[in-house]
């Protein structure tokens, strides 16, 4: 089992993860099918001493193995192209973040509600719990409730970054002066984490992403006391 989860992605917490799960699934399996038969034919070929010139000069056999590959081709690209588009579509969001990225953290913006700001800073190794883990932990997780269309707007302060959650299937470039998007709806509650993809400094990997996925309830209640919390000039 610890070998097989070694081997395949992480569970899908999103639809569009599960659709890349299975979008893997179906390339491995058509990949494993050529590789096993092209290694069959050429280890016929090597062990055999007699080789049929048939087999090396027949007309048949080229459009054979010229139009086996175009069809496997569009097998690939057809449920590649739907995937691209359904990763692209932002859908209406019920609710909106942002978030910026810094040398070294990130910054969140719930543009929806007033005054829920806060910075997510790795949590240092000496400072940790028995229940944290090292490098992925962060001060201020973000809680975001499941079964909501969730948009995200990402961008820089100063070098480019790269916003990706892999549980999530997200993956969006933080670039300075300019907002990317992504959309996504998480399935269940739970901890997803991630980190900074671009490599953007002596301490790019410092820079972890917590997201915390609670029932709707729970996310008004984890609101209201940010807004009651929150520092006396904001309010």
């Amino acid at each position: 089992m610890a070998t097989w989860a070694f081997l395949t992605l992480q569970d899908g917490a999103s639809p569009l993860m599960e659709q890349l799960i299975f979008f893997h699934d179906h390339i491995m399996l058509i990949l494993i099918l050529i590789t096993v038969y092209v290694g069959y034919v050429l280890s016929t070929i090597f062990f055999n001493p007699y080789i049929n010139r048939y087999m090396l000069e027949n007309q048949t056999i080229e459009l054979i193995w010229t139009t086996i590959p175009a069809v496997i081709l569009i097998f690939i690209a057809l449920p590649s192209l739907r995937l691209l588009y359904l990763l692209d579509e932002v859908n209406n969001p019920t609710m909106t973040v942002k978030t910026i990225g810094h040398q070294w953290y990130w910054s969140y913006e719930y543009s929806d509600f007033l005054q829920v700001e806060f910075d997510s800073y790795m949590i240092p190794t000496n400072e940790l719990e028995d229940s944290s883990f090292r490098l992925l932990d962060v001060d201020n997780r973000t809680v975001l409730p499941m079964n909501t269309q969730t948009r995200i707007i990402i961008t820089a302060a100063d070098v480019i970054h790269s916003w990706t959650v892999p549980a999530l299937g997200v993956k969006v470039d933080a670039v300075p002066g300019r907002l990317n998007q992504a959309s996504f709806l998480i399935t269940r509650p739970g901890l997803f984490f991630g980190q900074c993809s671009e490599i953007c400094g002596a301490n790019h990997s410092f820079m972890p992403i917590v997201i915390e996925s609670v029932s709707t309830q729970h996310f008004l209640d984890w609101v209201s006391s940010s807004i009651e919390n929150s520092p006396d000039d904001w309010k």
